[in-house]
């Protein structure tokens, strides 16, 4: 399970709003000194993300305490496929078919960009689709 740790702004019935600043894996990244991101995050907001969190454990927390949140592995991995390669794979299919039907050179690339755009539309179509499913979404693990 993949965690982060944040803080609970809101809670409204069974659910629970977190912040979290974006800089769990800035310890463990090599690029430490030369990443601006671990910069931000230590002069001021870095980046504020807040998010619905489910609690199935029933913890008893209450705003400003501090939490860990956990996102499952497969559930990471679906999801950074979804954004990343799938968009880029439709493209790439898209562009193959293209020259396949003897398109000219110009053609062939205005089809990936049309390719790249259905798979950025498929990606979103997918994504709400799987969103609704508890398994991809954080969960509250424990309090800090």
């Amino acid at each position: 399970m993949l965690e982060e740790n944040g803080r609970v702004v809101r809670l409204e019935s069974g659910l629970v709003w977190v912040e979290t600043i974006k800089q769990s894996a800035c310890s463990s990244c090599s690029a430490q000194k030369g990443c601006g991101q671990r910069l931000l995050a230590r002069i001021g907001d870095g980046k504020r993300m807040e998010i619905q969190v489910d609690n199935p454990q029933h913890l008893e927390v209450k705003v400003n305490d501090e939490v860990t949140l956990g996102v499952g592995e497969r559930s990471f991995l679906t999801a950074s496929f979804l954004v990343y390669l799938l968009p880029l794979l439709v493209m790439f299919i898209v562009a193959v078919l293209a020259q396949g039907y003897g398109l000219s050179e110009p053609e062939v690339i205005v089809s990936a960009a049309l390719g790249l755009a259905g798979g950025f539309l498929l990606t979103r179509f997918i994504s709400g689709r799987i969103s609704r499913s508890c398994s991809y979404r954080p969960v509250l693990l424990r309090r800090i």
